[in-house]
């Protein structure tokens, strides 16, 4: 797959560049498909739990898209990704990753494994030179980060990598920073991201898995899922950041404990981050909600205010100036629209800097909260 520049590269005839052009567009359309140029993408998927299920299912239901591979150590959560992607029922099964990217033909993958296998599996298949969509976030510790980072620097164009902060890809997030880039907002003067949800569950049903199961659960754990902050969380942050377009200077932070039966996570957190221009960006976050929580982002500026949902989004520039547009459908569909067609129209993307950047973010929030103290971009070392 590297080797699409060569044509470019040895065509100096006099004249030749619309030769060239047609050239590289020709390559990009046969290296982005593993057949013929115009046939659909074949996906696989590595890591078929509740994510994995679920990413499998929309690029099945893609008519750009045939799942061909599916990858994981667990032949329960294999059944499982075939049952509730039924395009999916031919697929061809395996237990080993580096064995499913050999695979002939294989022209996508995505990384849908625990949050700290994230590193390893995006290097084979930055290796392989797969498409890839991994699952955000890009590890569950600087080290990890620093993989990711290390192995985004070698894929080469045609390659698209996306990761899944999807709401870089929803029309109405894009719609709200468009206002932002505009200046109909006037100055950035404040933002917050609230991730006010349940998901744990209360009482002693976790302490009492069997070690069998035990070892299949990874998220109460910091050393595989990063935390809360970093593996939840990290959605806000990536909208501060891009809507900031800058990544923090410093956080501050509280939060801890409180109810969660097993493992090292938190279950509530606040974190001050400091930008550039004195901007400051607050997140609030648990998981210890019972009734409907709220998941949203809001932004101040000397003009007006937006506030950003995973189904809507509101400008209010003055108090009988309100509007307000819905989202048409689930982000998670629109990135992944995406990601097929960035490939099908052989157009390279490398989502992995933005999706470090807001990985290393939300690790420096997590930090903060264990040190209860300000730490800045500076103490991110391996």
């Amino acid at each position: 797959m590297m080797g699409v520049h060569n044509g470019i590269v040895l065509d100096t005839i006099a004249g030749g560049m619309n030769r060239r052009h047609a050239l590289f567009a020709i390559t990009s359309a046969r290296v982005a498909l593993g057949s013929q140029a115009n046939s659909k993408v074949q996906v696989g998927t590595i890591g078929t739990g509740n994510r994995g299920r679920y990413d499998t299912n929309f690029a099945a239901q893609d008519g750009r898209a045939q799942v061909v591979a599916l990858c994981d150590l667990y032949p329960d959560q294999l059944d499982r990704a075939k049952t509730q992607a039924p395009a999916a029922s031919s697929a061809k099964t395996f237990k080993d990753a580096a064995e499913m990217l050999a695979m002939p033909g294989l022209d996508a993958v995505f990384i849908c494994t625990p949050v700290y296998l994230h590193p390893d599996h995006f290097a084979l298949a930055v290796q392989a030179g797969k498409h890839i969509y991994c699952e955000k976030p890009a590890g569950a510790d600087v080290a990890g980060v620093n993989k990711v980072l290390k192995f985004a620097r070698i894929a080469k164009p045609p390659q698209v990598i996306f990761f899944g902060f999807q709401q870089r890809w929803s029309p109405e997030y894009l719609a709200a920073e468009q206002i932002i880039r505009s200046g109909k907002l006037g100055d950035l003067l404040l933002m917050r991201a609230e991730w006010m949800v349940g998901g744990i569950r209360f009482g002693a049903q976790e302490r009492q898995l069997t070690p069998e199961q035990l070892e299949r659960v990874w998220y109460p754990f910091v050393s595989k899922s990063g935390g809360m902050i970093v593996e939840q969380d990290c959605h806000g942050v990536d909208v501060l950041n891009w809507f900031a377009q800058a990544k923090p200077l410093s956080a501050s932070g509280s939060g801890g404990k409180g109810r969660r039966a097993i493992g090292d996570n938190i279950d509530f957190a606040n974190v001050t981050y400091q930008y550039p221009n004195n901007l400051s960006g607050i997140l609030t976050a648990t998981q210890l909600i019972q009734t409907p929580g709220e998941v949203r982002e809001q932004f101040w500026g000397s003009l007006g205010t937006i506030t950003t949902h995973r189904k809507w989004y509101e400008h209010v520039a003055a108090p009988n100036q309100v509007t307000r547009v819905e989202s048409k459908r689930e982000i998670t569909i629109d990135a992944i629209a995406q990601f097929l067609s960035h490939i099908l129209e052989g157009k390279p993307k490398n989502m992995a800097f933005d999706a470090c950047d807001s990985t290393l973010t939300a690790i420096l929030g997590r930090m903060a909260v264990e040190r209860r103290a300000t730490v800045l971009w500076s103490d991110l070392r391996a």
